[in-house]
């Protein structure tokens, strides 16, 4: 059975830093994206970021470029989310993903709360 246990959020003022990680097991991610969601209050679930298990094409939403890093530790399964400068507009639950290239199954974490205050 795959889980993805997130971790890192919490209560942070603006300009801090945040790193979430999420910890995979049940299989090993040779062939997927992993990526990082957010969902704020009312709103619906947005992409923040993506990265192939080999590393490659790191990618993070406008919103957030030039403040938030994707990266993985394939040794580890685990993948993580650095965010800084941050705002009180990223205050969201965040979730990590896990998509499968080659079957497309698809995993989520249960979320972790990030909050950003002014």
């Amino acid at each position: 059975q795959v889980q993805l246990v997130e971790s890192g959020g919490g209560l942070v003022q603006a300009g801090g830093s945040l790193r979430l990680s999420c910890a995979a097991s049940g299989r090993t991610f040779s062939s997927a994206v992993m990526g990082w969601f957010r969902q704020a209050p009312g709103k619906g679930r947005e992409l923040v970021a993506t990265i192939n298990w080999s590393g490659g094409s790191p990618y993070v939403t406008d919103t957030v470029k030039g403040r938030f890093t994707i990266s993985r530790d394939n040794a580890k399964n685990t993948w993580y989310l650095q965010m800084n400068s941050l705002k009180p507009e990223d205050t969201a639950v965040y979730y990590c993903n896990a998509r499968s290239i080659i079957t497309g199954a698809n995993y989520w974490g249960q979320g972790t709360q990030v909050t950003v205050s002014s």
